[in-house]
């Protein structure tokens, strides 16, 4: 089966393509560093040109409110057109758990803009939201930092490792279209706090967490323990990473 895999050079798009061609698919990575401009259109044609399956894992370049909702809306209606000329069968797409929780946030509201786009194409669909990636601990941590502070709200999240949201995608793009929703999470719910403090503690981090429920997801969403977490409204692929297993691995490989 030709999967093309729109993002294939990024985090969960090179780890997506190395699964699906492990599996003897033809896939095609298929970004702008690649040739392939969901923007412009650039090469867009010839990429999908018998492709069964497309997966958009893509993300803005700019998280400014108005560049990337022009991102997203631009590059799904381009995407989506191209694969009704394609004949592509499946379209899925990489979303986030809470997304129409978090629209404080520009790049959220572009998020749901993107999904509304699918959900009213013509396509058959798969919108796959997972939870936070273990990945970007640090730069949560970042974001919330003054000084040797890190001042960080108490609210529950359920992250992923990126190795497991890329598997579940995987097995979803083998699937048939769920024409809906699904939530990929970790298999374990954990406080904003901790998650810094578990990952400051292997680090060896100097720096120290505040709990401080007034304080700001990425400096500028608030959250409570509905906000990162699946609400049991939808069907939920829960993974096996632990992060303390992460954790460990991480340190020793240094």
């Amino acid at each position: 089966m030709k999967i093309v895999v729109i993002g294939g050079s990024g985090l969960i798009g090179k780890k997506l393509v190395n699964n699906l061609r492990q599996l003897d698919h033809e896939v095609v990575a298929a970004s702008p560093s690649l040739g392939v401009n969901t923007i412009t259109g650039e090469g867009l044609a010839e990429a999908l040109s018998g492709a069964q399956v497309v997966v958009d894992v893509s993300n803005a370049p700019s998280w400014e409110d108005q560049a990337v909702l022009e991102f997203f809306e631009t590059s799904t209606r381009n995407l989506l057109a191209a694969e009704e000329n394609a004949g592509v069968s499946h379209h899925v797409a990489l979303s986030v758990v809470g997304t129409e929780r978090l629209l404080q946030s520009g790049y959220f509201r572009a998020k749901m803009a993107q999904e509304e786009l699918i959900r009213n194409s013509k396509n058959p669909y798969t919108i796959v939201r997972a939870t936070q990636f273990f990945e970007f601990v640090g730069g949560i941590a970042d974001v919330a930092t003054e000084g040797e502070t890190v001042r960080l709200p108490s609210a529950l999240m359920q992250p992923i490792v990126s190795d497991d949201v890329a598997a579940a995608l995987a097995d979803f793009t083998l699937g048939t279209p769920v024409n809906g929703i699904v939530d990929v999470s970790g298999p374990d719910q954990i406080r904003m706090d901790e998650f810094v403090r578990q990952y400051f503690s292997v680090t060896q981090d100097k720096r120290q967490v505040v709990t401080d429920d007034n304080a700001l997801y990425y400096g500028s969403i608030e959250v409570n323990d509905q906000s990162l977490v699946p609400n049991g409204d939808r069907p939920v692929s829960i993974t096996t990473t632990h992060f303390q297993d992460w954790l460990s691995r991480s340190a020793s490989q240094g």
